[in-house]
């Protein structure tokens, strides 16, 4: 299969890109703006499971051009994870608006560039699937905490373009979740809960998120699965 993964530079988009190289009949394009990590997660790629990953130095936020020129030689987009994210933790009396839009610019707006720019790509797709990684702080039932109101706002919106999309894809044969996720043992964790211990490893959830996209995109469609047995 062919799939795209964003924010593969570190956590869980690092650990999923090596978990999906696992099998040599996946193509793999990472992306992120760390090319130096990229190179490094190609070697290991390379080197523990004979798989050449593509990788592509890009912000999700920028124009789409670059990528849909690096992009022109993939008939069709099976599988894309839509992983990239930001976390800006601060009160949000001291949010400021140019906070705010960084923060929906990466984890809404990046998104949406995204899909929109391999769309045509993925309904070329006999298997398309796109898996958007979400939050259990942008679910309603799940508890909030102080600092993360931009995080979960901007996470809550994907949640709810996730449903919207399954709805206007619906003919072209496209499934779409999101995949609300708790703690999860990364750098961005420990930004928004220093002192959290109790957490899944990344190598784990990374895991979760193959299984998910490559073999429930007929049994899933526009939902919003919570991926946590625990909050922190």
């Amino acid at each position: 299969m062919n799939i795209i993964v964003t924010g593969a530079s570190r956590g869980i988009g690092y650990d999923t890109v090596l978990e999906f190289s696992k099998n040599n009949k996946n193509k793999i394009i990472a992306i992120s703006r760390d090319m130096a990590r990229l190179e490094e997660l190609k070697q290991r790629c390379n080197e523990n499971y004979g798989n050449e990953i593509h990788v592509i130095s890009h912000d999700i936020t920028d124009d789409q051009n670059k990528l849909k020129n690096e992009l022109k030689d993939y008939e069709n987009i099976d599988i894309l994870i839509n992983n990239a994210g930001l976390l800006i933790n601060k009160p949000f009396l001291d949010l400021s608006i140019e906070d705010w839009q960084e923060t929906f610019n990466v984890n809404l707006f990046g998104v949406v560039k995204i899909i929109q720019c391999v769309f045509d790509k993925i309904v070329k797709s006999k298997y398309a699937h796109i898996v958007n990684i979400g939050s259990m702080g942008g679910i309603s039932i799940a508890q909030k905490f102080e600092g993360l109101s931009a995080y979960s706002g901007s996470k809550s919106a994907l949640a709810n373009l996730t449903e919207c999309l399954a709805e206007e894809f619906k003919d072209y044969k496209v499934s779409i979740n999101c995949l609300c996720l708790g703690a999860v043992d990364t750098e961005m964790l420990r930004l928004a809960f220093p002192e959290c211990k109790d957490s899944f490893q990344s190598v784990d959830i990374a895991k979760f998120i193959c299984d998910f996209s490559f073999n429930y995109a007929r049994l899933f469609n526009g939902k919003i699965i919570p991926v946590s047995s625990t909050t922190p």
